[in-house]
């Protein structure tokens, strides 16, 4: 089994936004047995059809999506489902994942709480 991995974030008008989030992808690639690649909900591409497109052409069986979001927004309570819902409607041979948000990880939160720390000195 193929498996990807799509790093999903928002998406901004300015390019330079998702420079972190590449540097985040380029880590995962490292060491992720798989395709990994960015996608975003808006004003930035590939959105999330394209990407899960180029893995299922890539030979991907299984496709994971991890949120690079903060929080539980409404982008991932309602957005996120419907754009899944109708991607395994019409990939019914991929097996999506979706993980929960980063920012709702504790080792996330423990990691920004440490950076906090460090530039208040």
């Amino acid at each position: 089994m193929k498996r990807g991995l799509i790093l999903f974030g928002h998406g901004a008008r300015d390019l330079r936004w998702a420079e972190p989030f590449e540097r985040v992808r380029e880590r995962v690639a490292r060491t992720h047995d798989g395709p990994v690649a960015l996608a975003f909900l808006e004003l930035m591409e590939p959105d999330l059809d394209r990407a899960v497109d180029a893995m299922r052409a890539d030979g991907c069986t299984r496709v994971s999506i991890v949120p690079v979001f903060f929080g539980q927004g409404s982008h991932l309570r309602r957005d996120l489902p419907r754009i899944v819902d109708a991607l395994r409607a019409r990939l019914p041979a991929i097996d999506i994942v979706v993980a929960e948000a980063a920012g709702e990880d504790d080792a996330v939160i423990d990691a920004v709480a440490g950076y906090a720390l460090r530039a208040s000195d």
